[in-house]
């Protein structure tokens, strides 16, 4: 789930003026309404946050030093993100999103459906731990915040998608559901166990591949 957040050493482009007709709040929140221009300046913030995050934590994602990087307007950044807890969710949702690629790409090939839920969780057990500043920085921040994010259920809605072999939301049972999101729980505490030191990538697994065969044994 490597993302080129952290690489993003290139120059950085001089600020947009916050009175520029793009800018206006209505880009954050209604994705058909985006130009190209919209789209790539909210990916510029996003990986701006995201590389500060993984030096830094989340004290890094200071909101006026995020802007400088992303090279928009501090007005502009608040428009797309009214706060930082914002701008965490989105950087969670962009590893999500590369996740989901790499597992496009990739599918899982075991032959049970805990055996593919493992598959999935030790690969994004891997992509998130090469930058640990930004895994800590996220997974702490979304564990304290009051602002509600997608990442629990974006994560069960893959666990189900790959141990029901394209079961949805809509067609699995209210077991099944929360089966998938008790498994995702469990994924992100052994995260934070490692980030402390007290998991090797082979206990998360052998970990996992426990809690995963007996809580989807009847998918």
């Amino acid at each position: 789930m490597r993302s080129p957040h952290a690489v993003i050493e290139a120059a950085t482009p001089a600020p947009e003026g916050a009175a520029s007709v793009e800018n206006h709040p209505s880009a954050a929140t209604t994705p058909g309404a985006r130009t190209r221009s919209q789209l790539q300046r909210r990916k510029r913030i996003v990986q701006a946050a995201a590389a500060l995050a993984s030096r830094g934590g989340v004290e890094a994602m200071q909101m006026r030093t995020v802007a400088e990087r992303a090279g928009v307007a501090l007005g502009t950044l608040y428009r797309y993100f009214p706060s930082k807890m914002d701008l965490v969710v989105a950087v969670v949702g962009e590893e999500i999103d590369l996740l989901e690629s790499s597992i496009q790409r990739r599918p899982p090939s075991a032959p049970t459906a805990s055996g593919r839920a493992v598959d999935v969780l030790m690969r994004a057990t891997r992509g998130l731990m090469r930058e640990p500043e930004l895994a800590d920085a996220l997974l702490r921040s979304l564990i304290m915040t009051e602002v509600e994010t997608p990442f629990g259920d974006r994560m069960a809605r893959l666990l189900l998608r790959v141990a029901g072999e394209g079961l949805t939301v809509e067609l699995a049972t209210e077991d099944q559901l929360t089966l998938a999101n008790s498994l995702a729980s469990v994924w992100v505490h052994e995260l934070l166990e490692m980030l402390r030191g007290l998991r090797t990538y082979e206990q998360i697994q052998h970990r996992l591949e426990i809690v995963s065969a007996r809580l989807l044994m009847d998918f």
